[in-house]
């Protein structure tokens, strides 16, 4: 039987849990013995006692020393991984593209490591697809962010002072999180436009009776789905035509990202300043830079008049409801990596355990790991090395 382990969290303000008490039950059955570190699930709002079934660890040692895998919300130190089981797994949101010291931790320690983030973009992967299930909770808490610091209110009302007109509201990019912020904004009354440089998702905006606006420029898409990367006389030309439709806006939510890479520059100074006085600006790009140019990751800051929100890890921001996604998810990915009887039965030809695996076995096994890393390719014949 495979034990998994659920530690405190570490990063300060990470408030989600890995595993809801619901879970454990399915497990057992599934031949997972869950451990719990004390007060893990605290913060989200399931106490020791919720896990009905689970042992409780007093020690954080006890999860990290003894399981065979470990599950978490973010990325542990590298002490910590070195404390675990050679062939144990360890599985989370690791940030592998970027984080050099953890990827060489667990080459060390011989640590098989699964990242959300590298997540195959097909359909089999959805069911584990962390970065949209927290990218939807993100763009639905923008919108009330940036309801709550707007000087004016989002829906149209008629009183016996008069009529108050609608707020508009301007989404930059129309993935999942620009796709649940349109839907949030419009429930709440706004009047919402939105733009994207994929055409294909005109027809998502429009379903949700936001307005696409469109600019004469060359429309990309990427690799997954996600955008493409512009050139920077490519992105200055995108900002000249947005210049007018930002400076209508009383709340502009901006969701563009390109992975491994440093947000898209879309919003600069001449343009907020152009904006009305009591608007607002979500980034929600603020954590890899920021789509406007004064965004202060972390922060809430007014430069113009206008309040800039760089507030970063919101889906934390609602940890019962994040922690039963990710919980949901961490089961389902569970089902792929324990055979019947509960023991390890890693399959390197499934495209998910395949594609989401950083390293195995002392090797960083993923290409995507390997080049944003800097490392050399990876040899013939090794696990993953084909992907």
């Amino acid at each position: 039987m495979a034990t998994l382990g659920i530690p405190n969290e570490t990063h300060t303000g990470e408030t989600r849990v890995a595993l809801t008490p619901d879970a454990v039950k399915r497990l057992e059955r599934v031949g997972v013995k869950v451990v719990i570190e004390s007060g893990a699930g605290e913060a989200a709002g399931f106490d020791d006692a919720s896990y009905a079934g689970a042992a409780i660890a007093t020690d954080a040692d006890e999860v990290w020393s003894a399981c065979d895998i470990v599950a978490m919300v973010g990325a542990p130190g590298p002490d910590r991984i070195l404390q675990m089981k050679r062939g144990a797994i360890l599985i989370g949101m690791l940030n592998p593209l970027r984080n050099d010291e953890l990827v060489s931790a667990c080459v060390q320690a011989g640590v098989t490591a699964l990242s959300y983030e590298l997540v195959p973009r097909t359909s089999r992967a959805q069911s584990v697809d962390v970065l949209s299930a927290m990218s939807s909770l993100a763009g639905y808490k923008a919108v009330l962010l940036g309801a709550s610091h707007l000087s004016r209110q989002l829906p149209m009302m008629m009183t016996a002072a008069g009529t108050i007109r609608a707020s508009t509201v301007f989404v930059i990019g129309a993935g999942v999180a620009g796709l649940q912020a349109i839907a949030t904004a419009k429930r709440l009354g706004a009047v919402v436009q939105a733009y994207d440089l994929r055409p294909a998702v005109k027809e998502q905006v429009e379903s949700l009776g936001a307005r696409f606006v469109e600019f004469q420029i060359e429309k990309k898409e990427g690799a997954g789905g996600y955008a493409a990367a512009q050139s920077e006389s490519e992105q200055e030309q995108q900002r000249r035509q947005m210049h007018a439709v930002i400076a209508g806006a009383d709340l502009v939510i901006t969701t563009a990202a390109v992975p491994g890479r440093p947000a898209p520059k879309l919003i600069d100074d001449g343009m907020v300043r152009a904006m009305a006085r009591g608007s607002v600006i979500v980034d929600l790009a603020a954590e890899t830079g920021g789509n406007c140019t004064l965004t202060s990751p972390g922060r809430i800051i007014t430069e113009h008049g206008v309040t800039i929100i760089g507030l970063t890890g919101l889906p934390a921001t609602i940890p019962f409801h994040a922690s039963q996604m990710l919980s949901r998810i961490l089961t389902t990915l569970l089902s792929l990596l324990v055979d019947k009887k509960g023991n390890l039965a890693l399959n390197f030809e499934d495209e998910v355990v395949a594609g989401m695996t950083a390293t195995h076995d002392g090797e960083i096994v993923s290409p995507r790991v390997r080049e944003a890393l800097g490392r050399s390719p990876q040899t013939a014949g090794a696990p993953g090395a084909s992907r």
